[in-house]
């Protein structure tokens, strides 16, 4: 993600507008329809402001204790229609139910705490959390 790790800054996406753009122009080109969206921890920062703005063009969304759920409204969450699978690992004391909190405002979602795994739950646990997400994913259209 540009401005994170060892990428250099990037002033398009210094922006929420500028990174739901930047997600687009990646979906655009990877010419993908109706994606599922899956978003760990620092990807919070360009999935929930796409979410929120373009929620529509998404076969579902999987927040994987995302950064960023406190910058938005309960009743911003609320207007979103996307069927959602928030997950995070239950040894995960501070990022997975401060997301939580925010999220719970979606109201297509189902949770998922994954047992004995910490913040990185598909690092931790990774049977665990492919099992959560494959029977989110087999339903939908």
């Amino acid at each position: 993600m540009p401005g994170y790790g060892d990428s250099p800054p990037a002033e398009t996406v210094a922006t929420a507008q500028g990174r739901v753009a930047f997600l687009d122009h990646v979906l655009q080109e990877l010419g993908m329809r109706r994606p599922v969206l899956v978003s760990p921890s620092m990807s919070g920062r360009f999935a929930l402001p796409f979410l929120l703005a373009r929620g529509d063009q998404l076969a579902g969304f999987v927040p994987v204790a995302p950064v960023g759920t406190k910058d938005y409204a309960a009743e911003q969450y609320r207007r979103v229609q996307t069927p959602t699978l928030i997950l995070y690992g239950d040894r995960d004391t501070r990022l997975g139910p401060q997301a939580l909190q925010s999220l719970r405002h979606l109201p297509r979602h189902r949770v998922v705490a994954v047992p004995g795994a910490g913040h990185a739950c598909y690092l931790d646990k990774p049977e665990d959390f492919h099992r959560a997400l494959l029977g989110f994913l087999r339903p939908l259209k």
